[in-house]
Formats: structure tokens, sequence, C-alpha cells
């Protein structure tokens, strides 16, 4: 079942998503509570990809990256950079939560991959963010990159991620594949 913005401010308020704004902040791109979702932010740590040849889930590396911090990144035309959310995040045991990307950004062409915050998962969201067009693009910090609706079930998932040590849980910056 989708959950409304009723159950959200509830759970947030409770401690699921750090810090947490009950209301839609309409500053910049906006963030904060939405009608069956929440809107969360991108930090001010980015990496830009600048890797060359094959690129692959096993060979990946930090080489392949430049490190830059700020208010603002520009991505390279039909390439993408990695960030993190500004928000922590702590999904309860019953639900699931889907990331989709901010029409703002899809309407110029960025989108961000959609990812599941599983039940149990905790840590803040390594986002990346992608330039389908020709041309450089600009994302910007503190504001509004992605939605996760939430999805609640009646009774707790079996196995969460948590109990399965997953490799991503606790995340606080921005992390390579594993």
């Amino acid at each position: 079942m989708v959950k409304n913005d009723k159950w959200i401010i509830e759970k947030g308020m409770s401690g699921m998503i750090t810090p947490f704004f009950p209301e839609k902040i309409k500053k910049g791109i906006s963030y904060g509570v939405s009608s069956y979702g929440y809107d969360f932010r991108l930090s001010e740590e980015f990496m830009v990809f600048r890797g060359t040849g094959i690129i692959s889930p096993r060979k990946i590396s930090e080489k392949d990256f430049e490190c830059c911090s700020g208010r603002s990144c520009i991505i390279p035309p039909n390439s993408f950079i990695l960030g993190k959310s500004e928000e922590s995040f702590r999904i309860p045991r019953d639900v699931l939560g889907i990331c989709f990307g901010k029409s703002t950004y899809a309407r110029c062409g960025i989108v961000i991959n959609v990812t599941p915050l599983e039940p149990e998962w905790e840590g803040r969201i390594t986002v990346q963010v992608a330039n389908l067009s020709p041309a450089k693009a600009e994302v910007y910090a503190g504001e509004g990159i992605g939605q996760i609706v939430f999805l609640s079930s009646e009774e707790s998932c079996g196995k969460s991620y948590r109990d399965l040590s997953g490799k991503y849980q606790s995340s606080s910056g921005i992390v390579l594949p594993r």
C-alpha cells in the first residue's frame, strides 16, 4: 500500500528521515513531504565521471572520478556524476522506498537511477545523476533531486537488508559499486 503525507509525517518525525521537512519547501527545486512521498536533496559532495574505456561494476574505482564540492555541479554531455542525499534514511522493516527523479530535471534530460530503499536499510543515498543531453548540465546542492515513494506492508519482511548484512548498509558518503 502506498503511504500518504500523513503517514510520512508520522514516520519522518520518529526518525525515518533526518533532517525532516514536514511540508514541501519551494525554494529552488522543491523538497520535503509531498502527497505520497518525500522529495530529498542533493548534498554538496560530487564525483564526476572522467573514466575512459569500459565501465563495469567490477572494475570502476575512485581513479575514474574527479571529486568536487560546491553549491552546484556541471555534468559533462552524455555522462554522469555520483552524489549523495543530504538526508539520512532509516527504513522500517515493513516499508520499501522507491526512488524516482524529479520532473524538473527530467525535462532537461537529467535523470537519476530508480533504486529501492530496502526494509531496514539506513544511510545516505548514493545518487547517480545522468546527463542524457549533448550539452553540459547543471545540478544544484541543497535542492530537490529525487522523490522517495513509500510502500508499506501489513507485515514485516522475512529478511531485511540488515538481516542480510547488505553491503551498502550505513552509507554516509558517496559509495562506489562493491
